[in-house]
């Protein structure tokens, strides 16, 4: 049986890249794969998946709430891989579910865990509780050499835990840390005991 996989790491931490060069990979044995990403995410265009590297590749279906996955024929298709999986809801994440254990297709999700505020994202969260495997990207953190776990985000220069979790073509304001200088960052900006960290 197929497996659902999630591979999750902070920002930074080349995600979107392993995502192209797996589907590099498979295209270059001649197999058939399925790119997804979120509606939402028009960083790049609205059907670009790009990574900081400048790799990029058209994505073959963009989701959101109202898509209904179980509805398409991946009949053939050898591999699916999504982008950016934090911004889709569990409906999608458990239809992925079904999709990888019905059809016997891999699954292979790519996306953040948590949010700046260190809080589990919907699609992320539902990921953890069904993914048959679970694997991090590492990176390290962008203030030390220490491995980073958590995503930290600057507004005018300083550390934050204001705003919206979702603030997409932001990227410049988010740093991969550490949780060591995670709240040291906050706490010199002032930011610490907004958070319930």
């Amino acid at each position: 049986m197929a497996k659902l996989y999630f591979r999750h790491g902070t920002v930074g931490s080349a995600k979107t890249l392993n995502l192209l060069a797996v589907a590099h990979n498979y295209r270059q044995q001649g197999k058939r794969v399925i790119l997804l990403k979120p509606r939402l995410d028009d960083r790049f265009g609205t059907s670009q998946i790009r990574s900081r590297a400048g790799l990029q590749m058209e994505a073959d279906l963009l989701v959101d709430a109202a898509t209904d996955l179980l509805v398409y024929n991946f009949s053939g298709i050898d591999c699916i891989l999504v982008d950016e999986v934090q911004f889709l809801p569990p409906r999608i994440i458990e239809e992925l579910r079904t999709i990888s254990m019905k059809q016997n297709i891999p699954v292979l999700c790519y996306g953040l865990r948590t949010d700046f505020r260190t809080h589990l994202f919907e699609g992320s969260k539902r990921l953890l509780e069904l993914a048959d495997s679970i694997e991090e990207v590492k990176a390290t953190c962008h203030f030390c050499n220490r491995k980073s776990i958590v995503n930290l985000r600057h507004v005018g220069g300083r550390a934050s835990v204001e705003g919206p979790s979702v603030q997409l073509g932001a990227e410049e304001s988010y740093y991969p840390a550490c949780y060591s200088c995670y709240t040291t960052q906050l706490a010199e900006s002032g930011a610490l005991q907004e958070t319930s960290c």
